[in-house]
């Protein structure tokens, strides 16, 4: 299946480029899979969508501010991105840590590399394998967490299309109102999450829509481009991801009962599929979703606006259809939505 079937053509100026000063009021295209009948209108209109008795599924987890800007002991400059922690799950009270990183500096870094980080983190290259990839330990002074120094000293690392530096605001808006201080570990945000208020979610809990949490610290292979020509030639990121007991009873009683499972964004989609295929509740998922695939959990799906020719635009059009997608974008494109983390959405119902 070549890459190429799932590009588009996207005017730069739909790419959302700051958030919206009210997360509620973003839009929404509703469709149905295989099927060519939108609807757009405001996030709000969801509530109408949902029926009392339907799951929603939410990733939790937590976006870090994962770029660390530091100095050699030569005094060159060097650029830090922690990609995962080495375990998957870490302990928040630690003073020394290991993370997969990428590098960005004028010269390769070497094993046994000191860097500083200013406020007292540390950080010590324990295994480069490459140029710009490996093991970082970092380290803090006594009594003091090295999640808190990389929480004060860190940039948020916003996605490469948004072409500005992180600002204050982004600490909180490319953060969902649900993420958990206890599941930090994502490079990127769930962003079909970032349109719920408290507010909204109580509303639709008063509707009888439930909702339950998974956690999947997303990566940034969710920007990674396809490099090859063909679609299962590609080689997808693995990230960590846990499911809690509360959630797996609750989605089993969804099943029971005959309602909806409603996965709110691809990981979610992603962490449902994988446990649906090999019972694992916690671990690294690789799973690669493509046309073709065969959906055991996931019943509708809310989501955000994808890049051309990406992972995500393959595991949208397994779910909903090729053809279906395709026009769907059209129509996006055609209304002036707006484009990736904070953009609108879409409402993928059976």
């Amino acid at each position: 299946m070549d890459v190429s079937l799932f590009d588009y053509e996207l005017p730069p100026k739909l790419i959302a480029q700051h958030p919206l000063s009210l997360r509620d009021q973003s839009r929404l295209l509703r469709l149905r899979r295989n099927g060519r009948d939108f609807k757009a209108g405001q996030f709000r209109d969801l509530i109408e969508y949902l029926e009392a008795g339907d799951l929603l599924v939410l990733n939790d987890t937590k976006v870090f501010p994962a770029r660390l800007l530091g100095r050699k002991e030569t005094g060159g400059r060097i650029e830090a991105f922690l990609v995962r922690h080495e375990t998957g799950e870490f302990d928040a009270n630690a003073n020394r840590s290991l993370w997969q990183t990428l590098f960005k500096s004028s010269k390769k870094v070497r094993s046994g590399q000191k860097l500083d980080f200013g406020s007292g983190l540390i950080g010590e290259v324990v295994a480069p394998s490459g140029c710009e990839t490996g093991l970082l330990a970092l380290t803090s002074p006594v009594g003091v967490p090295v999640m808190a120094l990389i929480e004060s000293v860190g940039h948020m690392p916003l996605p490469p299309y948004i072409k500005r530096q992180p600002d204050l605001l982004d600490r909180t808006s490319y953060q969902t109102v649900y993420a958990n201080g206890n599941a930090s570990g994502a490079v990127a945000a769930p962003t079909a999450g970032l349109h719920f208020t408290s507010e909204f979610l109580a509303e639709l809990e008063k509707k009888g829509v439930e909702k339950t949490f998974l956690t999947l610290h997303v990566g940034p292979g969710t920007f990674a481009p396809v490099r090859c020509d063909k679609v299962e030639e590609h080689q997808i990121h693995a990230e960590y991801f846990q499911i809690p007991e509360l959630t797996l009873t609750r989605l089993a009683a969804v099943k029971k009962r005959g309602g909806r499972l409603i996965a709110v964004g691809s990981t979610v989609t992603r962490t449902l599929e994988y446990y649906a295929a090999t019972g694992r509740t916690e671990g690294l998922c690789d799973l690669y979703i493509y046309p073709g695939f065969e959906f055991k959990l996931v019943d509708a799906l809310l989501t955000n606006f994808h890049l051309p020719a990406s992972t995500l635009m393959m595991l949208v059009s397994a779910f909903a259809g090729h053809e279906t997608i395709m026009a769907a974008y059209r129509k996006a494109i055609e209304l002036e939505f707006r484009f990736f983390s904070y953009g609108d959405a879409m409402f993928i119902e059976p």
